[in-house]
């Protein structure tokens, strides 16, 4: 091998140069060594992913099994939020308190919540006979279990001053309108305001989260409700963590929810919708029952188009089988990576039906760029030789494209991503991306030597059966010529290569390459660029956290039903925000007291201090000093009915004959719009770093918090680490591999695809939940996967125009990438028709980044590399330097042999 120096270049770029050589060639050379491998011993190959997909098959039906935690798969796994959680239990016992800290679908523990919606323009606070009954119906509702029957009082939680079970505080208000309705007395004189009521007890209580829809009587100071449409009640069950408890609760939500199915047949005056604790799994689970057979039939439409995309009407060359099992190739190594993921005590869950389509999308590609590469092998040569050829051609890049895949997602797996359901995702498609790897090379790799040796043997390609003479064929009908037509025909000594009858390249070749780079097209192009870039940078200026569990769940599941009914009705508060001051305070000093009215400004509180401040100034009573304050509390102000239950917002210690407030609570509410999640956050954002500026040491909780807190770093941290170790990898390889100029050019068209489906999809109401980050990370290597090749080519070419370069690139790769993104399409049309939000995001985001990459390798990039480096003029000097020293040679050889060219 020799190295010939460019006039100017120094040293170290000469050095550079050859060590790329070297290496690619090496890569080279190890490839064809495992082509021949392979091509030596196809039985073994064929057999051994083949035993491996049976052990690990069986292991898939036998330890399948789903993951039925939602918090721990879709919550951040370690956030401020869950510390919050555990010193706010700590204090107060959150199963006690839960009632109060009300959670929109987050809410701890078991229970069973209905909202009863009355018709448009109905009064539902009209119908509080109704509701009781319905009521009443849940309270004696019976699960039996070993025996036993068990009931509501059973089960509920119990208020500690009483030990009866705890229920809204709604239900007394409907019980004081039904008792004024029976003693003939108009509804208007029992008053109910919004969003706090005084009820026949003398407490006050806040009801914003029990009535929706409110209309209020105008210009009423005391906020007092004219008409209502909605109600919503809450039955909580304890949990004492005990496996038998947990499986009566469970009977007691089902039972609760059939119930409620039934009470909606028995009065159709209303509308139920019912959720209950194990609501969001079963609806988040149902997605994978609802996509099964959607997936059949997506893997159908695979099958059907790589077949139809692998023939050819020469029935010799035609490969229809071939595209056929390499779909199933990577079916069995998908099988083979799920058999592999349950033996190592790995749960289900539905974020995992994404594994399928991402491992289809790398693997197909792999299959397709085999077959192209036999297609440009010499027919002369041996089939080994050809399997060995097509090896050394295509699995060097196919290496480096699935290094990336396995870099990328094994930085989504890393102990950085914060979402478990995000790492567990992220460490499957490493295991389907090694086996998809080694199945391609070995078991595809043997069923490409068998139909080789078919093809060296002149079989036919569909029936096995040996291609009659072209004498014999002549005297056969047309029908029979046509089905046994080898393409000799065709052949003549000005084309060598049968192949290029494939259709795809024919068009390519024919029709296809000369249109997009016709000069007139190419303004076009920029232009379209230019408008994709401009919506591409809109939508992400407009990026959405998806911190909303319904995004993952199935469309028409009543979780959802729910969801936007207690949106619509229940919005005009945020959850209940429990405020904890965690340390002793001077409660009784005026400073402190200004303090906590600047914390709580704004909210509407729910609080023991501002009762007690109200019933010192209300009896005229001075408690300016720590004995009185504490003295008139524990002896007067806790004793009175109407204030009893404050006892459960405050911790007494006792110090000899001193008393001490420890640690107390009150809970806050901001009015907020239909958009709750996002104003939750913020309100988080909000009181957080008060806590830490404030004299008053607090901690600020809502179960909410737990899926919120932080969310849009954690879910944005995997696409942002896997695609800065995408990056670190193209840079560390920039004087390595092949050619600089061609990972400047593959960073730049990763960035612009990346960019786009970031930002369209933002644009198609797609939030950034742990799906579509998954798809933004798939995204990073599907761009990769195809334009790699298409640019590496391309800088490589030593053709005297860059248009000309890009014909030859794109006649070159363009049919394998044409073949694996239309598959990958057509592919995705099923998840269309699975009535699931957590699919409908991912057919988007797929979608999204099969039309870029497919737009980038057939439009933007033919274009654009024919005004922007690498230059060609170096390579056409070479070639007329060259041509100038074979004229030379040839006078010389003339002059010293007349009578050769005399003969000739």
């Amino acid at each position: 091998m020799c190295f010939l120096r460019r006039p100017g270049a120094s040293a170290g770029w000469i050095w550079w140069r050859m060590l790329r050589q070297v290496i690619h060639r090496g890569l080279q050379s190890f490839f064809y060594k495992l082509g021949l491998f392979v091509s030596r011993h196809p039985v073994f190959f064929l057999t051994v992913p083949a035993v491996l997909t049976i052990i690990f098959g069986f292991s898939l039906l036998n330890r399948f099994q789903p993951d039925t935690d939602l918090e721990s798969l879709v919550a951040p796994s370690h956030s401020l939020a869950k510390i919050e959680r555990s010193l706010a239990s700590s204090l107060f016992s959150l199963d006690q308190s839960k009632s109060q800290l009300y959670s929109d679908l987050h809410t701890p523990g078991r229970y069973g919540r209905v909202i009863l919606l009355s018709k448009p323009g109905g009064n539902i606070l009209h119908q509080a006979d109704v509701i009781l009954q319905i009521h009443r119906a849940v309270l004696e509702m019976k699960v039996n279990y070993k025996g036993y029957n068990y009931t509501f009082s059973h089960l509920c939680v119990l208020r500690n001053q009483d030990k009866k079970c705890v229920l809204d505080d709604i239900i007394s208000v409907l019980e004081d309108l039904r008792q004024a309705a029976l003693s003939n007395k108009t509804t208007a004189r029992v008053q109910v305001s919004y969003p706090n009521t005084k009820l026949k007890d003398g407490r006050s209580s806040f009801i914003g989260h029990q009535l929706g829809g409110v209309m209020e009587v105008p210009n009423s100071k005391d906020q007092r409700v004219k008409s209502a449409r909605a109600i919503q009640i809450t039955y909580y069950l304890q949990t004492y963590g005990s496996v038998t408890q947990d499986l009566i609760g469970e009977k007691w939500e089902s039972e609760f929810c059939k119930l409620m199915h039934k009470m909606q047949l028995d009065h159709q005056d209303l509308q139920l919708y019912s959720l209950a604790s194990f609501s969001l799994w079963k609806d988040f689970h149902q997605t994978s029952l609802l996509a099964r057979g959607k997936i059949l039939v997506s893997l159908m439409l695979i099958l059907l188009t790589a077949t139809l995309s692998s023939s050819m009407k020469d029935c010799l060359r035609s490969k229809p089988f071939l595209g056929l099992l390499g779909v199933l190739t990577i079916c069995i190594s998908s099988v083979t990576a799920a058999g592999i993921f349950f033996i190592t005590d790995g749960k289900y869950n539905s974020t995992l039906l994404g594994i399928p389509f991402f491992a289809m999308g790398h693997g197909t590609k792999g299959v397709f760029e085999l077959l192209s590469g036999w297609r440009r092998t010499r027919e002369n040569l041996p089939f080994k030789d050809r399997v060995a050829d097509a090896y050394s051609d295509v699995m060097v890049s196919y290496t480096m494209t699935s290094s990336l895949y396995f870099i990328a997602f094994g930085m989504g797996a890393s102990p950085f991503t914060n979402i478990e359901a995000v790492k567990v995702f992220c460490q499957n498609m490493c295991v389907s991306i090694l086996l998809n790897y080694f199945f391609i090379f070995s078991f595809f790799g043997s069923c490409l030597v068998f139909a080789g040796q078919l093809e060296q043997n002149r079989y036919h390609s569909i029936f096995c059966c040996k291609i009659p003479s072209a004498e014999y064929l002549d005297r056969k009908p047309v029908w029979f010529q046509t089905m046994m037509n080898d393409g000799h025909q065709h052949t003549s000594h000005h084309e060598t290569d049968p192949y290029q009858h494939h259709f795809i390249q024919h068009f390519l070749r024919e029709h296809y390459n000369e249109w997009i780079t016709n000069i007139y097209v190419k303004p076009f192009v920029v232009i379209l660029y230019l408008i994709y870039a401009s919506f591409s940078f809109m939508g992400c200026l407009q990026i959405n956290d998806g911190a909303n569990i319904i995004n993952l769940l199935a469309s028409e599941s009543p979780s959802v039903s729910y969801a936007l009914i207690q949106q619509k009705y229940f919005s005009n508060y945020s959850p209940v925000i429990g405020f904890y001051i965690y340390e002793p305070l001077e409660y009784w000093n005026g400073t402190v007291q200004e303090d906590l009215k600047t914390l709580s400004q704004g909210f509407n509180t729910v609080s023991w201090i501002e009762q007690y401040y109200q019933y010192l100034r209300a009896g005229n009573i001075s408690a300016t000093n720590k004995s009185d304050f504490i003295s008139i509390l524990q002896n007067s102000f806790l004793k009175k009915p109407e204030f009893q239950h404050f006892k459960n917002d405050i911790i007494f210690s006792k110090t000899g004959d001193e008393n001490n407030i420890i640690a107390s609570r009150l809970y806050l509410v901001a009015r907020t719009s239909e958009n709750t999640q996002r104003e939750a956050v913020e309100l988080l954002e909000k009181l957080r770093p008060l806590s830490l500026i404030q004299s008053i040491k607090f901690i600020v909780f809502n179960p909410t918090f737990v899926f919120m807190d932080h969310y849009s770093l954690s879910v944005t941290m995997p696409v942002l680490i896997s695609g800065f170790g995408i990056l670190l990898m193209l840079i560390l390889t920039f004087f390595l591999v092949i050619h600089p100029l061609g990972n400047f050019w593959l960073i730049l068209s990763v960035t612009s695809i990346e960019l786009g489906v970031l930002g369209l999809m933002t644009l198609w109401n797609v939030d950034m939940d742990c799906i579509s980050i998954l798809c933004l990370i798939y995204t990073l290597n599907f761009a990769i996967d195809h334009c790699a090749p298409l640019l590496y080519t391309f800088v490589l070419a030593t053709e005297h125009t860059r248009t000309q370069c890009i014909k030859n690139s794109l006649q070159e790769h363009g049919t394998a990438i044409l073949q694996n993104v239309s598959s990958f399409l057509i592919g995705l049309v099923p998840l269309l028709f699975v009535p699931s939000n957590l699919t409908f995001t991912l057919f988007k985001c797929l979608l999204l980044a099969g039309s870029c990459t497919l737009l980038h390798c057939f439009v933007i990039l033919p274009v654009f590399l024919t005004f922007f480096p690498p230059s060609k003029k170096h390579h056409k000097k070479k070639k007329r330097a060259k041509r100038k020293e074979r004229e030379e040679i040839e006078c010389i050889e003339i002059q010293e042999n007349p009578d050769h060219v005399t003969a000739v």
